[in-house]
This record gives C-alpha cells, structure tokens and sequence, in this order.
C-alpha cells in the first residue's frame, strides 16, 4: 500500500503527535508498505527509510513559537502525482494538513484523517479563545470528507462526535516498552532530576511547557503535597514557550527544570521518577502517561480529556478532579510514602503497557486505509 501522509508537526520538535507518527512509520516500514511525509519546518530528508518532504513553514509567533504552520506550494501537487498513492493520512489537519484533505478531494483519492489535538480547547489556553468557533467549524469541515476519522481514545471519540464529525472509530493506544521500562531507573539520573537529593521522594512531570498542559496548578499542588511529605521534590522535565513563567511560579528550593532531554536521558528520567504528575485537561490521550506506566511508575492524573481512559482508577495511579488541590496533593502524598502500593501500582502499569504495542496499533490503522480505499471503490 503507498500512503502520502501530512502532518502539522514532525521532528525536530517532540510530543504525543511526533511520536505517534515516528513510530507509525516505522511499523509500516516493516510492514512492507511505501510512505511519503510532508511536514513543515525542517525535518530530516527521511525517516524510516521513506522521503520527508520538507515543507516551509513560519512560527506561530507570538501565540506558540515552537509550532511551524507549514505554507503548501505547488511542488506538492507533482510530487503526490508522481507518487500515486492508494491513500492519504491527514494527521490533524489545520493548515499543511488540511492541504492533503484538499489534494485527496481534487484527486479522487481516499482519505483517512486523525484527530490528536483539541484544537477548539487549546485556543482558549493560549489566549485566542476568540478563534475557538471558527476554528471548531473549520476543523469538522476537513474531518467531514475522510472515509474515515480516527481518535487515539474513547473519550475522544464521544467528544469528536459531539462535535459532528462523522465516522469516527478508535486508533488503539500504543507505547514502546523497549525503551521505556523499569530497567532505565539510575541513581546518577535521580541525582540530576532532585538536584543532588537522590534520596528524596521525586515527582515528576515529562512534556512540553505550554500553557494549555495546566502546570501553573503544579506550584499550589506541590505546596500542599510538602505539608505532607515535606522532603518532596519535583522535577520539570521538557522545554516550550511557558517554562520562563513556570521557574517563577515554582519554588527553586525543591523544583528542578531539566530542560529538554531525548533518548536514553529521556527514558532514564522517566523510570526514574516515584509519581508521575499530570494536570493537563486537553489531552486526547496523553502519551506521556503511557510511557510513565511502561516505566514502571504511576500517574495521578486530572480526570479531563483522554487521560480517564489511561488510567486504571486505583490500579496505575488516580484520577482527581482538575481544581482539587487537596486531593491531588492527598494521592500524590500516598503514593510517596507507600512504599509497597507505590510499586505495585508500577508493576500493574508497566503490565497494562506491555499491552499496548505499536505494531497492532499499526495493524489496525493499515485496516482502516483498507476500508477507506474499499468504500471509494464501492
């Protein structure tokens, strides 16, 4: 099967969306399956043996610098031509994307599109929230001509719907749990995560800093999190256009800001955790969540988005209610001085991870190109 997929983001830059795409790839690589990317910015030329199309693109200054808005020129047109897929991939079309639902239409192509980022929700974080009608009216109208519509989680599924895109179905989760996992868990990187106080209790966040992940709520939970377990830590791990404001926000004395961290670093500050703190309430899935279970560590969680249907109430970790300081800081606090539940939530997550593999996921997304490119036969 030849599949010219478009996304809005593509490496450099990391989140949930990159790697959902990094490791698509590669899992249709070894599929035996052809793939062409366009992506904006300046990606690599190519990625899992398949071409990279770079696409220019200009920052979102000054509401999200990091973001690239890739602007489509001709060149795509020949090159989807020369191509001659059986089937486009919008992956959350805004712009570029919303580029490959036009060349589908215009060609008679099938089209798949998948909704990763709640785009309505994430204008009002970032303080356009003027633009949240339009933008939910513009993101339906590109959803509305795919065959097929895929969200990474139940609750996203019901919420896209509601929004009135059509013919939705559920994209299955997935995580690597080769390189993230138990194993990776270091003194030396604790050390580096608490700022020489490798003994102590350690919360920790992974993922972008950027308004809409709600981790301005951090600096009042850790507060109340250190009236109980007054040695507690936390460690900020990840880089993006608010950690200037969230250094002021947190107290130096116990916070430590990372920076961004990728490969084995990455995997060694995740298992090197003892809670995993997530106050986000616009995830679609929450990947990061994911990838804390298959590091063997629990996450407590805003009950909002994507993040109830990752977490196993009680199980691999808890879900509070997004405002309730006091309850975050009660579930985090027992979790840190719970030795034995601390490490049986751990395993438990770790082995609900172990369920979730990329290549089923990818088996199920090959699927629905099939069924696309089987309804526009029919």
């Amino acid at each position: 099967m030849k599949i010219s997929m478009f996304t809005e983001v593509f490496l450099p830059k990391i989140d949930g969306v990159v790697t959902r795409v990094t490791r698509t790839m590669e899992q249709l690589a070894e599929l035996g399956h052809e793939v062409q990317l366009f992506a904006p910015g300046d990606p690599p030329a190519e990625y899992a043996g398949f071409t990279v199309n770079r696409v220019r693109g200009i920052s979102f200054k000054p509401v999200y610098p990091e973001i690239k808005v890739g602007m489509p020129t001709p060149s795509i047109a020949r090159k989807i031509e020369e191509f001659q897929p059986d089937v486009i991939h919008a992956v959350n079309p805004v712009w570029l994307a919303a580029f490959g639902v036009l060349s589908a239409k215009r060609r008679g192509i099938p089209l798949v599109a998948s909704f990763h980022t709640n785009v309505p929700e994430y204008t009002e974080s970032l303080r356009i929230g003027w633009l949240r009608q339009p933008a939910a009216a513009w993101i339906r109208t590109l959803h509305n001509q795919a065959a097929v519509n895929l969200c990474t989680s139940g609750p996203m599924v019901d919420k896209a719907t509601a929004q009135g895109i059509r013919n939705v179905e559920l994209w299955p989760k997935a995580v690597d749990t080769d390189g993230y996992s138990p194993e990776r868990r270091s003194r030396k990187m604790r050390a580096r995560l608490t700022d020489g106080h490798p003994e102590a209790p350690l919360v920790i966040y992974v993922g972008r800093l950027s308004a809409e992940k709600n981790l301005d709520r951090l600096a009042p939970i850790m507060r109340k999190v250190r009236e109980r377990v007054p040695n507690a830590r936390l460690a900020m791990v990840g880089s993006g256009p608010q950690a200037d404001d969230l250094k002021k926000m947190m107290d130096p004395a116990f916070t430590t800001f990372t920076g961004y961290l990728s490969g084995a670093d990455l995997q060694s500050a995740f298992a090197s955790g003892d809670v995993f703190a997530f106050p986000s309430v616009t995830e679609t899935l929450g990947l990061v969540a994911l990838e804390s279970f298959a590091s063997g560590v629990p996450v407590v969680g805003a009950r909002a988005g994507g993040i109830p249907f990752v977490i196993d109430e009680a199980k691999t970790g808890y879900l509070v209610e997004p405002e309730d300081y006091d309850a975050w800081a009660e579930r985090i606090a027992l979790l840190l001085n719970d030795e034995a539940l601390r490490t049986e939530m751990g395993h438990t997550a770790r082995s609900e991870a172990l369920r979730h593999g990329w290549r089923a996921a990818t088996e199920s997304l090959v699927d629905y190109y099939q069924r696309a490119i089987d309804e526009h036969r029919s």
